[in-house]
């Protein structure tokens, strides 16, 4: 930093302003330090950066699976906001749901010297006492119905199955049948939860959920059922892969979306509006979620959050092809 100094005609205040991104000096200098920079060779020594500023600009992340099409798209969002804020991600992958393995990696990432974690486990287990978070590190939880006294960021899952039910409701639809994901899934026991008090809400009958696994080949299993059911003509599937499973089953056994039956789908994946017919879907910000856990972790880490802030991210309702008025079914042969 002395020979940058030396070689730019500055001093070394100034160089560590420049070096540490700071507003506070002009444009002129700035190009003739960071010239000097280049010249020399010279790159910043995040390590002892670390230890007299005590941050190591690194954010933590424990997320169980990386199969998961709105971990990804959350994972992504995070990486992204993280890296415009000057920080890096080290990611934690947990392999199994176990008390044990959740407390192993929250002791592995403080041991690796990051400045937050971000936990983005949506399975019921973190409501367990026995699991043991780090004190004074700061922690964020993405998806999850956690009460840890930390803040909680997610999608605002109980209004995006309301506006699909209603959806369909009032398209004329007698009643929603309701094609759930895992029982250990916080977001789906929340779509589930809203599915069936909006149905209540509505003075309609709440017919037996059909509890899937988040995947295609569930979804199709429970289209196979419901296909059968000539009093079924509407369906709302907790995410977009079981709801392509319900297309595929309707479609094989000559039931016409949204003819005989609608069927709208959450999440919004990319590939929704190519499947057939185009799927009516819950959007989801997930964009939104990473930028926001990122946001109130940041906020965290500089002791400007109160401990308990929970953000509801919106969703919204994209009307496609495969949803329409209600009409009697026929059974065909």
């Amino acid at each position: 930093m002395a020979d940058v100094a030396r070689e730019a005609g500055v001093s070394g205040q100034t160089v560590s302003r420049v070096s540490t991104g700071r507003p506070n000096v002009d444009e002129a200098t700035r190009d003739r330090v960071l010239a000097a920079m280049r010249k020399l060779g010279y790159r910043p020594n995040s390590a002892a950066r670390a230890l007299r500023s005590g941050r190591f600009r690194t954010l933590g992340v424990i997320m169980f699976t990386l199969s998961s099409y709105g971990n990804l798209r959350t994972l992504d969002a995070i990486a992204v906001t993280a890296a415009a804020s000057g920080y890096s991600i080290t990611l934690l992958p947990v392999q199994h749901l176990t008390q044990g393995e959740v407390s192993v990696a929250f002791g592995r990432l403080s041991e690796q010297a990051v400045d937050g974690i971000i936990i983005i486990i949506e399975a019921h287990m973190l409501d367990d006492a026995d699991i043991t978070l780090p004190p004074g590190l700061p922690v964020v939880v993405v998806d999850s119905s956690a009460r840890y006294q930390y803040p909680v960021v997610d999608t605002d899952q109980a209004q995006g199955a309301r506006l699909a039910t209603e959806h369909l409701l009032e398209l004329g639809h007698a009643t929603v049948w309701h094609v759930a994901g895992p029982p250990t899934s916080f977001s789906a026991g929340r779509r589930r939860e809203s599915w069936e008090q909006t149905l209540a809400a509505h003075g309609r009958e709440v017919p037996p959920v059909i509890v899937g696994d988040w995947s295609t080949d569930a979804g199709y299993r429970a289209g196979l059922e419901l296909a059968t059911d000539p009093a079924v003509t509407a369906v709302f599937a907790a995410n977009d892969q079981m709801a392509l499973g319900v297309l595929r089953a309707l479609h094989e056994l000559g039931v016409e979306v949204p003819g005989d039956v609608s069927v709208v789908g959450f999440d919004d994946m990319a590939e929704a509006s190519s499947f057939w017919p185009p799927l009516t879907t819950v959007h989801q910000h997930f964009d939104e979620v990473g930028r926001q856990s990122v946001s109130q972790l940041l906020d965290e880490i500089d002791g400007e959050l109160p401990a308990a802030v929970n953000v509801r991210v919106p969703t919204e309702l994209v009307v496609r092809a495969s949803t329409g008025p209600a009409r009697i079914r026929e059974l065909r042969a």
